[in-house]
């Protein structure tokens, strides 16, 4: 009997555009839907992330003064149970800081 139980799997980044980058990889490589992941600020403060990257680094003097930095970002996806080894390893080589699941 196939093991079809969901756990929800968390990980946190320092930037926005490192969460994206492994929100691709979720879909890409390992077919989450996108209906099964969200984005969201790990504080209850509106964020960009912790550091400047990708859209708020700017050319002159390296960011953007109008990016809210305010913390970490969390993905988050709904997987199957049998997945948490291989889709922690992915985040993990995205940048996540840290990773969890329940």
């Amino acid at each position: 009997m196939a093991d079809d139980s969901k756990t929800t799997i968390t990980a946190t980044f320092e930037t926005r555009e490192a969460a994206d980058l492994a929100v691709e990889h979720l879909v890409q490589q390992h077919g989450i839907s996108r209906v099964d992941i969200s984005i969201r600020s790990a504080t209850d403060r509106n964020t960009a992330g912790a550091a400047p990257s990708g859209g708020d680094a700017s050319h002159d003097d390296g960011f953007r003064r109008d990016a809210p930095l305010e913390g970490e970002i969390e993905v988050l996806a709904d997987i199957a149970s049998s997945q948490v080894a291989a889709i922690r390893r992915s985040l993990e080589d995205a940048g996540a800081l840290r990773v969890s699941s329940r």
